[in-house]
């Protein structure tokens, strides 16, 4: 196991909370990088809030790798985590072969969406040293099989369900697990019921840290702004302030 990953593991006995944001590119994870972030995370939200698409499908290996690269020549602290993109984790052999291609870009470990169902791939990329974060919960990529967005462990039976995923992702071998839009009781029982570090987002405030995508954070994609995220800044305002500003004054 590798240092940052010890770390990542030791905060959660610590009964600290881990900070975490994603980045897209150099100078944005320098900035977090040097703000103390925790970890970064290479987001395939990259596809709406930097390539303009509908919804994360249409995120490529090589638009992942392309942004991880960015993010690695920015970032000396911060644990790197990058996704694995839909449709590059088919079967476990596909999702080794491109996780390392992640890791190879400059991640120190991965993110696969999915519970017991992608247990083997779990177990075969931790197996080959590559540290893995499972995502259950709400997964983005699967947005067009559900027809939207929603929240998940509403019922017994998905709490249930929910529970066996965080079960088994562990036992294969998962060094962290997210939890995405996971009604907030169904999120702690989950926290409180694995020893590896539960990041929530939209899940409450009882998992061991919390993620949010950077412009959400930041008001850096003013044209959809989530309930469970807290704009803390107003980038577009002052985007569009100093662009209409310096096209004034070269106007005259």
């Amino acid at each position: 196991m590798n240092e940052r990953i010890a770390n990542f593991q030791a905060v959660k006995s610590r009964g600290e909370r881990i900070a975490v944001l994603t980045a897209y590119d150099y100078p944005t994870a320098r900035l977090l990088d040097e703000s103390g972030l925790d970890v970064l995370l290479v987001g395939d939200s990259l596809g709406m809030v930097v390539l303009g698409h509908p919804d994360t499908t249409f995120v490529t290996m090589d638009d992942m790798i392309h942004h991880t690269r960015a993010v690695a020549r920015g970032t000396q602290r911060a644990l790197i985590i990058a996704d694995l993109p839909f449709g590059s984790a088919e079967t476990p052999e596909l999702a080794l072969t491109n996780a390392k291609q992640l890791i190879e870009a400059g991640a120190h470990a991965v993110k696969i969406e999915g519970g017991a169902s992608h247990a083997a791939h779990i177990a075969l990329l931790a197996g080959a040293g590559v540290p893995v974060m499972a995502h259950i919960g709400m997964q983005p990529q699967r947005v067009r099989i559900e027809g939207g967005y929603r929240v998940k462990g509403k019922t017994e039976e998905q709490a249930d369900a929910l529970l066996a995923d965080a079960s088994a992702v562990e036992a294969a071998g998962a060094f962290g697990l997210l939890l995405e839009l996971v009604v907030p009781a169904v999120a702690k029982a989950i926290t409180e019921s694995v020893k590896i570090p539960t990041i929530g987002i939209g899940s409450g405030t009882d998992c061991d840290g919390q993620v949010l995508v950077l412009h959400d954070v930041i008001g850096l994609f003013p044209w959809f702004k989530p309930k469970f995220a807290t704009q803390r800044a107003d980038v577009a305002a002052e985007i569009r302030r100093a662009a209409t500003e310096f096209a004034r004054a070269l106007r005259g």
